[in-house]
């Protein structure tokens, strides 16, 4: 999606890529206590045992919270949020000499992102059959990064930058990216444990990315 995003990486932690870890939280019930006259009751609730977290990197993270910390569960169902970028019509994706498929949904009319630069953006990753593996909008904070000096994945770099056949992008737009799988986490995949993945090996990934500005 990432420190490491490397679409998101290299090998330093992301935010919860994007960026992020992937895990579930459980709700138990706690005890509560009612007097009746002299009598005490007590009542307490049974906890269920929750499976560890899936950690992943800044870049396995990217681009999964493709900056310094993760979060998610693979158990945890993620509910896509309605956003701007989402309610955006489908456009064509243009294929460039890399691999990359871009399509702007919206060519931002602020300043243009400089590699190394600090920069924040907004995404929804997404698998080739359409299942959404993270979402920075679900978290309600945009991923922040140094763009172009692999904190995340390289799809994201250099779909962002701009490269052969590829405009960069401006503040304010939204981008469609499909990265795939050696612009994305190869044949490592992401967020694997116990013979499961968050991204599984050679996955092709859909990003709609949002860049918001500088970090």
């Amino acid at each position: 999606t990432a420190r490491t995003h490397g679409h998101i990486l290299n090998s330093v932690e992301m935010n919860s890529l994007a960026p992020y870890s992937v895990g579930t939280c459980l709700t138990s019930l706690q005890p509560q206590k009612r007097n009746h006259s002299s009598s005490l009751t007590t009542t307490c609730s049974i906890q269920v045992p929750q499976p560890p977290p899936v950690q992943l990197n800044r870049r396995d993270a990217i681009g999964l919270s493709l900056s310094f910390g993760l979060v998610h569960s693979l158990l945890q169902p993620i509910i896509p949020i309605a956003t701007a970028a989402s309610e955006v019509a489908p456009c064509e994706l243009t294929v460039a000499p890399s691999g990359l498929s871009f399509c702007d949904k919206i060519v931002g009319t602020g300043p243009q992102a400089v590699k190394g630069q600090l920069i924040k953006a907004h995404y929804v990753g997404r698998l080739e059959n359409g299942k959404v593996f993270d979402s920075s909008y679900n978290r309600g904070k945009p991923l922040t990064f140094r763009v172009g000096v692999g904190e995340v994945i390289k799809g994201w770099d250099v779909g962002i930058l701009g490269d052969d056949g590829i405009p960069p992008m401006f503040a304010g737009g939204k981008r469609t990216l499909k990265l795939p799988p050696e612009l994305g986490y190869g044949s490592r995949g992401a967020g694997c444990r116990g013979g499961s993945c968050v991204i599984p090996p050679d996955s092709v990934l859909l990003f709609d990315v949002e860049f918001v500005g500088k970090g």
